[in-house]
C-alpha cells in the first residue's frame, strides 16, 4: 500500500463521518489533499496524519473524538494492521507485512521508471547554465552549476516537465575581440596584448589556428583576426564540449549570441523586434537620446538602458531579447544559474520578465550559487590563474566531483576535502551510496550461486523491523524526487540516498538472503531477493539523477 492508496482509504472513511455530522454538505476534497508524514519514531507506525485536527472545527467536533472515529475506520480497511490516535489529534498508521512488502515487487517491476511521477506534468521550463565565455577553458566556479543544473533538469524531466539544459554561447562583443587579438598576438609570437587573455591555452590555440591555416599570417591584418577569431572560437568551444561530456553533463540547446544581433531578410534583429515588443507593452520610454526600459516598475534599483544615444545596444538588450526568444520557443519558465557575483541579474531578469507581459514571480527563476573552494587544489598550467574544471576531473574523477557538489544546497559555501573524496571508506559519502548499491550485486550473485531466485514472492514475510524501516524508505523515494524538482534541490536526493544506504546496511546485516549451510531454501529468502533488488534499483534510479554512476563491483 503506497501513500496514495492510503491517502484514498483515508478519504474513503471519511466520506461517511462528513455525511453523518454535516448532513447534505459535500466533502470538497482530494485523495491530493490528505497529507501522510512518515512518523520520526518507526515505533508509532509507518505513516502518521494530521487530518482530525484539520477537519475537527468544520466538522463541529474537537480533533481528538474525529480521530477516533478516523481511526475505528481505517482498522477494517485491507492492508492495515492498526490505526491508533496520538495526542491531540494525530492517527498513526500501520500497515501489515503483506501490504508494506508488496512494495518491493512494485519497485522492481517498475525498474528505471521507479520515482518518476507526474508532478510537474504540463510544465515547460528552459535551464541556462555555465554559459561560459567561449575564450578559455572551463574552471571551478563552472563545476558547481554544471553539476546542478543538470541535475535539476534530470529531476524535472523525472517529473514530467518538459525541460530543456542551455548553454549560451557569449561569442559576440568586445572579450570576442580580446580574445582574437591574443590568439593572433601568440601565432605571430608576439606578448599578449593589454587585456588580453593570457596563459599557455592562448599559445595552443594560436599553434592549432596556424595548423588549420599555413596562409594566415599571408592574409591583410583584418582578415587575419577574423580568421584568428572564428577558427580559435571553434576549437576553445568544442573542447568546452569536451570537458562537460567528460563531466557526464550534455546539453540540449547551444545558443549563440550572435543569433541575436543577425539581420533578417527586413534589416531587423532579434533584438531590435524585442526592443519593439518591450515598447509595445508600454515599458519602453526615450531620454537625453537613448531608450530605456522602467524596470523599476518591477522591483529593479533602477532603470535601464537599453540603447544608448549613440545607437548602440547594451548588454540588457541582448539579455531582454534572449529572454524573448526563450518564450518564443515555447519555454513558459525561465531557470537561471548564476554565480555569486551575479546578484544584480537577479531584479534585472525579474524586470524583463514583467515588461515582456510575463509573472516575473512565477515564469523566471534565478538560482545564485555560492563559490567552491578545494584544499590543495593547484592553478591550471596552461591557463595560469584558475584550476580548471579538467584538471579536477582528472584528480578526483567525476562521480565524487558531482556528487560531493549536489549533495549541499547551491546557497552554500563549498570547502571539499579531496583526501575524503578518494577514500574508499564511508566517510566518504559518494563512496558510502555507491558501495550499498555494489552490495545489492554482490547479494544477488552470491543468491543465484546458491539457487536463491526471485521465483517465488511472500512479502508477509517481510517481518524483520529493519525490513519494515527499508521498505518506509524505499516508498519515500517519488515523493522525495519531486518535491527536490518543486524546489530545484538536487541535494534532496544525495540525502536520501545516504540515509537509504544506513538501512539498507543494517537489513544486511540483519536479514540473511542466503540460508545458513544446509538450510533449506525458503520463502522468505527469495522474498528478500526481491527486498534486495528492489534497493539496488533505486540506488540507480537516484544516482542516476545526480548525474553519478552506479558501479556492481568496488
Amino acid at each position: 500500500m503506497n501513500p496514495e492508496t492510503l491517502a484514498a482509504a483515508l478519504l474513503a472513511v471519511l466520506a461517511p463521518i462528513a455525511e453523518e455530522r454535516r448532513p447534505g454538505e459535500p466533502l470538497e476534497l482530494s485523495a491530493a489533499d490528505i497529507v501522510l508524514e512518515r512518523p520520526r519514531n518507526r515505533d508509532h507506525g509507518d505513516w502518521a496524519s494530521n487530518i482530525a485536527m484539520r477537519l475537527a472545527k468544520p466538522f463541529g467536533t474537537n480533533p481528538r473524538e474525529l480521530a477516533q472515529q478516523i481511526a475505528a475506520g481505517l482498522a477494517d480497511v485491507d492492508g492495515i494492521a492498526s490505526a491508533e490516535v496520538a495526542g491531540p489529534g494525530f492517527i498513526n498508521i500501520r500497515l501489515d507485512a503483506a501490504a508494506a512488502g508488496a512494495l518491493a515487487q512494485v519497485i522492481v517491476d517498475a525498474g528505471s521508471a521507479y520515482g518518476t511521477n507526474s508532478s510537474q506534468a504540463g510544465v515547460s521550463v528552459n535551464v541556462e547554465f555555465v554559459s561560459a565565455n567561449p575564450t578559455g577553458p572551463l574552471h571551478i566556479a563552472h563545476t558547481r552549476w554544471a553539476a546542478l543544473g543538470d541535475s535539476i533538469v534530470r529531476l524535472l524531466l523525472a517529473s514530467g516537465a518538459h525541460a530543456v539544459r542551455e548553454y549560451y554561447i557569449n561569442d559576440a562583443g568586445a572579450q570576442m575581440e580580446r580574445f582574437a587579438l591574443s590568439v593572433l598576438a601568440a601565432a605571430k609570437g608576439e606578448p599578449t596584448p593589454e587585456g588580453g587573455y593570457p596563459g599557455e591555452y592562448i599559445a595552443t590555440l594560436a599553434g592549432r589556428v596556424r595548423e588549420a591555416r599555413p596562409d594566415l599570417l599571408d592574409l591583410a591584418a583584418d582578415e587575419q583576426l577574423v580568421v584568428a577569431r572564428e577558427l580559435a572560437y571553434q576549437f576553445q568551444l568544442a573542447e568546452i564540449r569536451a570537458s562537460l561530456d567528460r563531466f557526464n553533463v550534455p546539453f540540449d540547446v547551444w545558443f549563440s549570441e550572435r543569433t541575436l544581433h543577425a539581420k533578417d531578410a527586413s534589416g531587423s534583429s532579434l533584438i531590435d523586434q524585442a526592443v519593439d515588443r518591450l515598447r509595445e507593452q508600454g515599458h519602453v520610454f526615450d531620454q537625453d537620446g537613448a531608450v530605456w526600459v522602467r524596470t523599476t516598475d518591477f522591483g529593479d534599483d533602477k532603470d535601464r538602458v537599453i540603447r544608448r544615444s549613440n545607437g548602440e545596444y547594451t548588454y540588457f538588450a541582448a539579455d531582454a531579447a534572449y529572454y524573448l526568444n526563450k518564450g518564443d520557443r515555447g519555454f513558459q519558465n525561465k531557470i537561471y544559474l548564476l554565480g555569486a557575483d551575479h546578484h544584480g541579474y537577479v531584479h534585472r531578469l525579474k524586470a524583463i520578465a514583467g515588461a515582456a507581459g510575463e509573472d516575473p514571480e512565477k515564469n523566471v527563476q534565478v538560482l545564485i550559487g555560492q563559490m567552491v573552494s578545494i584544499n590543495g587544489a593547484r592553478l591550471s598550467k596552461r591557463a595560469g590563474n584558475i584550476i580548471e574544471m579538467d584538471d579536477l576531473l582528472d584528480w578526483l574523477g567525476t562521480d565524487a566531483l558531482r556528487y560531493s557538489l549536489e549533495r549541499s544546497p547551491a546557497d552554500s559555501p563549498l570547502d571539499l576535502d579531496p583526501e575524503l573524496l578518494q577514500k574508499r571508506t564511508n566517510d566518504n559519502p559518494v563512496f558510502y551510496v555507491q558501495y550499498a548499491h555494489a552490495r545489492t550485486h554482490n547479494v544477488a550473485r552470491n543468491a543465484a550461486d546458491s539457487g536463491v531466485d526471485r521465483s517465488e514472492f511472500a512479502p508477509e514475510t517481510l517481518t524483520h523491523e529493519t525490513e519494515a524501516a527499508l521498505l518506509g524508505a524505499l516508498q519515500e523515494f517519488p515523493r522525495i524526487v519531486a518535491f527536490a524538482a518543486e524546489v530545484r534541490e538536487p541535494h534532496r536526493v544525495a540525502r536520501y540516498l545516504e540515509e537509504l544506504a544506513g538501512l539498507y546496511h543494517r537489513w544486511y546485516d540483519n536479514c540473511r538472503v542466503i540460508p545458513l549451510s544446509d538450510d533449506p531454501i525458503e520463502s522468505v529468502h527469495r522474498t528478500r531477493l526481491w527486498l534486495n533488488d528492489a534497493a539496488g534499483q533505486v540506488f540507480r534510479n537516484g544516482l542516476d539523477l545526480l548525474g553519478v554512476s552506479a558501479p556492481e563491483r568496488m
